[in-house]
């Protein structure tokens, strides 16, 4: 069965030329106006991936995309008409998976959407041999990260930046390096990859698992244990 695709977006001509592009590309879709229609949408559909306008009626796209981290890891690219690098860079560290900026060729999101779908594809695709760094465990077959058996609250993005660094503990990947595993078809800054470990070092930190990302001055970062 075909990716579901939901559009969520207040513009009704713009809501309609994405859903008819998605169709041509052989997406199933489904639509919502408004923030809250949004997460209603997401709860009965479970769509494959959201394409979420930020500038929504009630409540925000940011706001959605909060409580869609918060109960799940569905992949969700930002629609928005604010070009400015941080607002690029607060959805991201929110857990958007890319954004586009409006005003966009409909073409260029249908390929950002393949982009990103198949980056979570690949995710299912890589080896089964869950990678061990100290007591951090990342099963890329499941995709969860846990420490100490308990498992990390991860976004997609930070998963596959911690699994890349999980492949060789002890090397020191530069920024450029991450962000073309995590984000190879997007054209988002390299200073996202800071905003996405942040995050992700404040959750090892949490469990008890500080220590193990480490910042590579001049470099990027390395994933090691302590020993």
């Amino acid at each position: 069965m075909s990716a579901l695709i939901l559009i969520v977006e207040d513009e009704p001509q713009l809501a309609e030329v994405l859903e008819a592009y998605a169709r041509q590309e052989g997406y199933r879709t489904e639509r919502a106006a408004d923030g809250n229609a949004a997460l209603t949408a997401y709860r009965a559909a479970s769509p494959d991936l959201i394409l979420l306008d930020v500038m929504l009626p009630g409540r925000s796209g940011l706001d959605v995309l909060k409580t869609v981290r918060a109960e799940g890891g569905t992949p969700v690219i930002l629609v928005t008409a604010r070009a400015e690098e941080t607002d690029q860079i607060v959805g991201l560290e929110l857990g958007a998976d890319d954004y586009v900026v409006k005003p966009f060729r409909p073409r260029e999101v249908m390929a950002r959407v393949k982009a990103v779908l198949r980056r979570a594809t690949a995710l299912l695709d890589d080896a089964d041999r869950p990678l061990r760094v100290g007591p951090l465990e990342v099963d890329r077959r499941a995709v969860v990260a846990r420490v100490h058996g308990e498992t990390l609250s991860l976004t997609p993005a930070e998963f596959r930046l911690l699994s890349q660094l999980a492949e060789a503990p002890g090397r020191a990947y530069t920024r450029e390096e991450l962000l073309a595993a995590a984000l190879p078809d997007s054209d988002a800054l390299e200073r996202v990859v800071d905003a996405h470990l942040a995050s992700v070092r404040r959750k090892l930190d949490a469990a008890r698992a500080g220590g193990l990302l480490h910042t590579v001055r001049g470099v990027g970062y390395r994933l090691e244990a302590a020993g």
